[in-house]
C-alpha cells in the first residue's frame, strides 16, 4: 500500500490516462475507482489495502485462484529460458507439449458409449444428389492454431472455414449462420457473427452479412414457447435457415450450452446436440466456441461434452492458462487441415498469424494449469460446489423481483424484472444488476453485471465456506436493492 497522495495520484492518472473496456467513462471519472495491487487465492487486494471476494474470475478467466505456486514456478523457469520467439519459420517447446495436451483433452471424452436423448430430429437435406460434397460429421479435433485471446480465436475460426470450403472447390459459401444474444468476440469477424445489439448494432456497417437464428432463450422465447412444449421450435428455425441457405454457410457458429454475455442463457437439454447433426445434415461446419464454457466451467471440461458434441473447430482462451496470460488456441479436425495442403505455388497457406502466437510464458502457464487440473481433481470437485449454487439459486427465484434464475455448473445468471408476473424488466438506465454489484463491493464481493442480470461465476477452487458467503452477499444485495433500500 502507498501512502494517501500516492493512492490519490494513481486514482488521478488513471482518469488522466486510461480508457476502460465497456465503461461509460463520464461515470467513471466521478467514482472512486477500485485499484487492484495484490492478489491471493480468491481475492483481490486494493491500493488502500481492502480484500474483495473475486466472485466473477476477473472476468471469467481465472481458475485455480490468484497466485497458484504452481503457474508462478512455471512462469518463472520458462523466464529463464525465454519468454518469446516467433512461430513464423519456428517454433518452441511449450507450445508442442501443450498443443498434444490439448489435442488429448478436447478428444479424451468426446465421444462415450452412453445414449444422449434427441427430442429433435430435423429432416435431411431435400437434394440427395450432393452428397457428394463433403458432410461434415464428428472427428478427433487435431490441429491447433494459436493466437492471442477469444476475440482472435474466432476470427481464425470464420477464416479457417471460410478458406476450407474454397480449397475443396465448393462456391458460394460466404457467410455464417449465428445465433441471437451470441457473443464472440469484438473484432470485426466476431462481431459480423455476434447478436447483442447493445454491443454491435453500432458497427453494423463495418460488417459481413450473416444469417441469424433465435436463441435458445425459454425464459424470453422470441417464438412464443414454452419448453418442452415448444417441439424445440429455435431448432426448427436453425433447420429453416439451413435448408433454404446452406450452399451460403460455411459454417454455425454457436456458444455450447450457455450464452455468457448474452445474459448466462442456458439452452435446453438437446439443443446443442440438434445444431450438430443439422449441420451434419446439411453439409456446413460447426464451430464451438468455448472461450467462456471450457476448462470447466460447466461441471465438464468442455461443455461439449455434456452432450457428446464434437465440433469441427474448436475455440478456445480465457481459463487456458488459468487468468495469467492472454492465450488462445482454435482446434480444427484433420479434414480441415488437410484442405490446405499443398504445393508452394498453389498458394493453399492459411495466411493469418499474430506477433505472439505460441508465446512461451503462456503455454508454460497453461501446461501448468493442465497438471492442476489433473493433480487436484478440479471437475471431479465441483459436485458440491454445483450443489450449494444451484440450492442458492432454488430459494433466491422465490424472492419478487427475481424473473429467472439459470446455470450450469459454476456459471449462473440471475435475472431481475420489475414486474415477475409479465417479466417486465427494468429499464436498462437504472442500472438495477449494477446496484447489486456495487452493494456487493462494499461488503467486499466484487461482481460484474450484465444488464439486469447478475452474474455469477467464481474460480473453480473457491472454497465452499468462500462460495456461501459469495452467495449470501448476492442474495441480501438483491433483496436490498429490489426493494428500494439499496440505492
Amino acid at each position: 500500500m502507498g501512502t494517501i497522495e500516492e493512492n490519490r495520484h494513481l486514482e488521478e492518472t488513471d482518469k488522466n490516462y486510461i480508457w476502460h473496456p465497456f465503461t461509460q467513462m463520464k461515470e467513471w471519472l466521478n467514482e472512486k475507482p477500485v485499484i487492484i495491487t495484490e492478489g491471493r487465492d480468491c481475492f483481490l487486494k486494493d491500493i488502500y489495502g481492502n480484500w474483495y471476494l473475486d466472485g466473477v474470475s476477473s472476468l471469467w478467466v481465472n481458475i485455480h485462484g490468484h497466485r497458484k505456486q504452481e503457474i508462478d514456478d512455471a512462469i518463472k523457469a520458462q523466464l529463464d529460458r525465454i519468454s518469446h520467439t516467433t512461430m513464423l519459420g519456428l517454433s518452441n517447446v511449450p507450445a508442442i507439449q501443450l498443443a498434444e495436451r490439448l489435442v488429448k483433452i478436447v478428444n479424451q471424452s468426446a465421444v462415450s458409449s452412453k445414449q444422449i436423448e434427441r427430442p429433435y430430429r430435423g429432416s435431411h437435406p431435400e437434394k440427395p444428389e450432393e452428397k457428394s460434397l463433403y458432410a461434415p460429421c464428428p472427428m478427433p479435433l487435431q490441429k491447433v492454431f494459436y493466437s492471442d485471446n477469444g476475440s482472435t480465436a474466432v476470427e481464425v475460426a470464420l477464416k479457417m472455414a471460410f478458406q476450407y470450403w474454397i480449397h475443396k472447390g465448393v462456391e458460394g459459401k460466404s457467410s455464417f449462420l449465428s445465433l441471437k444474444n451470441g457473443y464472440h468476440g469484438d473484432t470485426l469477424g466476431a462481431v459480423s457473427v455476434g447478436g447483442i445489439d447493445i454491443f454491435h448494432s453500432t458497427f453494423g456497417p463495418l460488417l459481413f452479412k450473416t444469417y441469424r437464428s433465435p436463441s435458445p432463450y425459454c425464459y424470453r422465447c422470441e417464438l412464443g414457447g414454452t419448453y418442452p412444449d415448444c417441439g424445440f421450435a429455435c431448432l426448427h428455425k436453425v433447420e429453416e435457415i439451413l435448408r433454404e441457405h446452406s450452399s451460403e454457410i460455411a459454417a454455425v457458429i454457436m456458444e455450447p450450452l450457455v450464452q455468457a454475455a448474452g445474459g448466462m442463457i442456458v439452452a435446453p437439454p438437446g439443443y446443442l446436440i440438434g445444431v450438430r447433426e443439422l449441420c451434419t445434415n446439411y453439409r456446413v461446419l460447426m464451430i464451438a466456441d468455448e472461450v467462456a464454457t471450457g476448462f470447466g466451467r460447466t461441471g465438464r471440461m468442455f461443455a461439449c461434452e455434456h452432450e457428446d458434441v464434437v465440433p469441427d473447430i474448436m475455440c478456445l482462451s480465457k481459463g487456458v492458462t488459468g487468468g495469467y496470460f492472454p492465450l488462445a488456441a482454435t482446434i480444427a479436425n484433420d479434414e480441415i487441415y488437410h484442405a490446405f495442403l499443398g504445393e508452394f505455388r498453389d498458394l493453399k497457406t492459411f495466411f493469418h498469424g499474430h506477433s505472439y502466437t505460441g508465446n512461451p510464458l503462456g503455454c508454460a502457464a497453461a501446461l501448468a494449469c493442465l497438471d492442476i487440473f489433473e493433480r487436484e481433481n478440479t471437475i471431479e470437485g465441483l459436485g458440491p460446489k454445483i450443489r450449494i449454487l444451484e440450492t442458492f439459486l432454488h430459494d433466491l427465484a422465490k424472492l419478487d423481483h427475481v424473473g429467472d434464475v439459470r446455470n450450469k455448473g459454476l456459471m449462473a445468471g440471475v435475472e431481475l424484472v420489475r414486474d415477475k408476473a409479465t417479466k417486465e424488466p427494468y429499464p436498462w438506465e437504472e442500472k438495477m444488476g449494477w446496484r447489486v454489484c456495487h452493494y456487493a463491493r462494499a461488503k467486499g464481493v466484487f461482481l460484474r453485471p450484465l444488464g439486469n442480470v447478475v452474474v455469477i461465476m467464481p474460480p473453480l477452487s473457491i472454497s465452499t465456506e468462500n462460495l456461501e458467503q459469495l452467495l449470501t452477499v448476492i442474495g441480501e444485495g438483491i433483496a436490498e436493492v429490489t426493494t428500494g433500500r439499496g440505492k
